[in-house]
């Protein structure tokens, strides 16, 4: 069975935590990860891009010159592509990324990266959250330096402000709700923080 260990809010050790062996302890699953990954980057795409072609740009109604006679190569419209001020040719235009992931690719790729920061021992429960009674960085600030962690993501477990106006500050760090993990965020992370109330509720949702 795999097992994390468990911190104070000040940084002090306080015990382990069994975990899950469906969720925690999953083989890496590298074709899943990726799908999902690429999936999501996808997805953040807002497609607006847009660029104007021959038949959107104003002018060109009127013949340059002439066809024949005159030295100079054919031309029918000052709003060709190669000239200045004419139409785009091939280029971007408005269009939907999405791209959909089917529901058990996605959550065994959630199990395989969450295997994978247990085992390489870079995710830690912390207790004591509830602590902060108003926003507080340095408090924050100081329980990643007693755990040595660097680039962090949080994963708390309700839509505490105070907790999510105390980390967003610090450079590198990140908190979400439980209801928003993702991929993504975890593997761009490389410490994981959770709460114990987070630890239950994910073997909840992805033991089945």
């Amino acid at each position: 069975m795999p097992f994390v260990k468990i911190y104070e809010f000040n940084g002090e050790r306080a015990g382990e935590m069994e975990l899950s062996a469906k969720v925690f302890d999953t083989p890496v699953h590298m074709p899943a990860i990726h799908q999902v990954v690429v999936a999501h980057l996808a997805n953040c795409r807002q497609g607006t891009h847009s660029t104007k072609t021959r038949g959107d740009v104003s002018g060109g109604g009127k013949k340059p010159w002439r066809q024949k006679h005159t030295g100079r190569a054919r031309q029918g419209s000052t709003r060709s592509p190669i000239w200045v001020h004419g139409g785009v040719a091939h280029g971007p235009h408005p269009r939907d990324y999405h791209q959909r992931v089917n529901k058990k690719v996605r959550q065994l790729a959630l199990r395989s990266v969450l295997s994978d920061k247990v085992r390489e021992d870079l995710m830690s429960v912390v207790k004591g959250f509830d602590l902060l009674d108003k926003p507080s960085t340095k408090a924050v600030k100081n329980l990643f330096n007693a755990l040595g962690v660097g680039k962090t993501l949080v994963i708390y477990h309700n839509n505490a402000l105070n907790v999510t106006h105390s980390v967003r500050n610090i450079p590198g760090a990140k908190c979400i709700n439980v209801a928003s993990i993702n991929v993504y965020d975890i593997l761009n992370a490389k410490n994981l923080i959770v709460t114990p109330e987070v630890v239950a509720k994910i073997e909840e949702v992805y033991s089945r």
